[in-house]
């Protein structure tokens, strides 16, 4: 390759990646919080046959991934009832912590759940970024 175009390649490559989005958190009550928020209530609701809001303690979002750490409540903001749910088994071993970790993707404009664990009393996500190619900056 002839160094004009290895240096013109070189700079691109490190323009690239210098300006590559950094992850941000999408403030609180803002379209985006909401629609991500949303995405994930669907499967959660589903799973637990119960209506939930989030109480978001760590959410970023990069390159189209999102992903969210927080704790499922009840519609009313009260503490999640899991009575009747598939946690109480773990809940009755004391293997549970009643938080949830989620990976959401944008995909045509609307964000979808890819993965999401509740009451993990590990670090369930270590590997997602493997796994899915997520951007590992945004669990830090």
């Amino acid at each position: 390759m002839n160094t004009r175009l290895t240096s013109a390649l070189t700079i691109l490559l490190f323009t690239l990646t210098t300006f590559a989005a950094e992850p941000w958190t999408p403030k609180p009550g803002s379209p985006e919080r909401k629609a991500i928020a949303d995405a994930l209530r669907i499967p959660v609701k589903a799973e637990l046959k119960k209506d939930v809001i989030f109480k978001i303690d760590r959410l970023k979002v990069q390159d189209g991934w999102a992903f969210l750490a927080g704790v499922p409540l009840k519609s009313d903001g009260s503490e999640m009832d899991y009575r009747g749910t598939i946690h109480m088994e773990a809940i009755n071993e004391g293997a549970f912590d009643g938080g949830i970790f989620a990976l959401l993707r944008e995909s045509k404009g609307q964000w979808v759940t890819v993965r999401y664990i509740i009451g993990a009393t590990d670090v369930p996500y270590v590997d997602w970024p493997q796994e899915f190619g997520a951007p590992a900056v945004i669990f830090e």
